[in-house]
């Protein structure tokens, strides 16, 4: 049910810039012109714009640049994924956060929304540079029916919508490509990255995370050090800044979509898709695997599976089911033995 500060919220959004009378707020509501007075002064202290005039009433002017659950509801045309928000202004991880939430049982298309993270956490134990009020960090938890074998799909699923919603948010498809298996990179500088964690039954699938942190309007020079030459944001690189709640609405949109499409046909319904944003496809890569070993080789594309396939210099192929790439330079190292194999 709504509270008091939202109903007026709702009700002057629909007056679309009108004034709207206290003594109207007030019958709409059954509450004092008093309290409306005071639920007024609450949006206030959230950042929203409200002017007031003696016998004009209450007019919404302008409203925060916040991810606050009710902005990013308004116009949201999903239909199970973010219905429910958990907002934080600040918090150490919204990944933690989904994970205790679905351990509790939250249902299908929970989101978790931050506005900052003081701890979050990319791939491989990264960090994840993740300043106030600049960017996009969420978790959802899914609960699909799926195999832990076919879960490593609904990553490189979540890449395709990142990366077509940036496409489509800054009208420039060329310049958007997806890193193997989850960066999505503007110009060959990351924007975006992805974390699923799960948790499982026997040997199917009880609840995925999926994490997700695109920068939107962070300053390159902003960054630290080492993520300045990697790394970029849409604001930087089209020179504008990126309305945030707009392009909540319409990654959840996309990712929805993308999702119903994976669990209904399977990785292959947005195989073509990613295989469009995989520009890695004849360069040469190093891909560092668990416990630091590093394959080099030259990439050939993704398997069904999702797998990143690789040719050595001796011709051998492998297939590789997990590991950080970086493309490289120079020759391809020879590694193992010949045929075919995979490298986790």
């Amino acid at each position: 049910m709504k509270t008091g500060p939202a109903r007026i919220l709702d009700t002057l959004r629909r007056a679309t810039g009108r004034a709207c009378s206290g003594q109207t707020l007030s019958g709409d509501l059954g509450v004092s012109r008093a309290q409306i007075w005071k639920h007024v002064q609450t949006l206030r202290n959230r950042g929203y714009e409200i002017h007031a005039e003696a016998g004009d009433g209450y007019r919404l002017d302008a409203i925060p640049d916040r991810l606050y659950p009710e902005e990013i509801r308004d116009g949201l045309a999903t239909h199970w994924l973010a219905q429910r928000i958990h907002y934080f202004d600040s918090i150490d991880s919204t990944n933690r956060v989904a994970l205790e939430l679905a351990r509790e049982g939250a249902e299908h298309g929970t989101a978790v929304v931050a506005e900052a993270q003081t701890a979050g956490r990319g791939r491989l134990g990264r960090s994840f540079h993740s300043p106030a009020y600049q960017n996009l960090y969420t978790s959802l938890v899914l609960r699909p029916d799926l195999t832990i074998a076919e879960a490593p799909t609904w990553i490189l699923a979540a890449a395709v919508a990142v990366a077509d919603t940036v496409a489509a948010t800054l009208e420039d498809d060329n310049a958007v490509e997806i890193k193997w298996p989850n960066d999505v990179l503007l110009s060959g500088r990351k924007t975006s990255g992805i974390l699923m964690e799960l948790g499982a039954e026997a040997t199917r699938v009880d609840y995925l995370v999926l994490g997700i942190g695109v920068n939107l309007n962070v300053d390159r020079e902003s960054f630290p050090d080492e993520f300045r030459p990697l790394a970029t944001s849409l604001a930087s690189y089209s020179g504008r800044r990126i309305d945030r709640i707009d392009f909540t609405r319409r990654l959840y949109g996309e990712l929805e979509t993308t999702l119903d499409a994976c669990a209904r046909y399977g990785f292959d319904a947005v195989r073509g898709r990613f295989d469009a944003r995989f520009k890695m496809r004849g360069r040469r890569v190093n891909v560092k695997q668990l416990g630091g070993r590093v394959l080099s080789g030259t990439a050939l594309g993704i398997d069904a599976d999702g797998a990143l396939r690789l040719t050595l210099d001796s011709g051998d192929e492998r297939v590789v089911i997990a590991g950080d790439v970086t493309i490289v330079k120079g020759p391809i190292a020879h590694d193992g033995p010949s045929g075919r194999s995979k490298e986790a």
